[in-house]
């Protein structure tokens, strides 16, 4: 009896509640306050909530949404959003791929042609990447 205690024990604490799962939800805190007039929101509109309004938004929008609003909602429905725009998220370099043409070369491990890529860094801009070798293994396949 006292094994059976010990391991039931020691299963529920490996998967116990970190302070993460108690937070309650954190109201807004601008990033840069700066004194406003009073006709001004002084909070993001609920319409950025529901995501019937990220498939309005143009393809720079969401770019933005995505890379300037990290941890937040608006971030996951901007990726969502590209991701059915037929944009895809490479993990090593941080960015976002679109093919540009069917791939010339196809294996279980990597594809290997002409992509569009999302330019955050440089330019901020759409660029063409020519013979470029996109390894699955470091597609974010999951919107977590």
């Amino acid at each position: 009896l006292d094994s059976t205690f010990m391991s039931a024990l020691d299963e529920s604490f490996a998967h116990m509640p970190t302070v993460a799962d108690s937070e309650r939800q954190r109201s807004y805190a601008p990033r840069n306050p700066y004194p406003t007039p009073a006709s001004y929101p002084n909070a993001p509109s609920p319409i950025f909530d529901h995501p019937a309004i990220f498939e309005k938004l143009g393809v720079d929008c969401l770019f933005f949404i995505f890379y300037y609003s990290q941890g937040t909602y608006q971030q996951y429905l901007a990726a969502r959003e590209l991701k059915k725009q037929s944009w895809r998220y490479h993990k090593k370099y941080m960015t976002w791929f679109q093919r540009h043409e069917e791939p010339k070369v196809t294996t279980d491990e990597y594809e290997q042609g002409t992509y569009v890529y999302f330019d955050y860094e440089t330019g901020w801009c759409q660029r063409i990447k020519s013979d470029f070798r996109f390894e699955y293994s470091f597609l974010e396949d999951s919107l977590q």
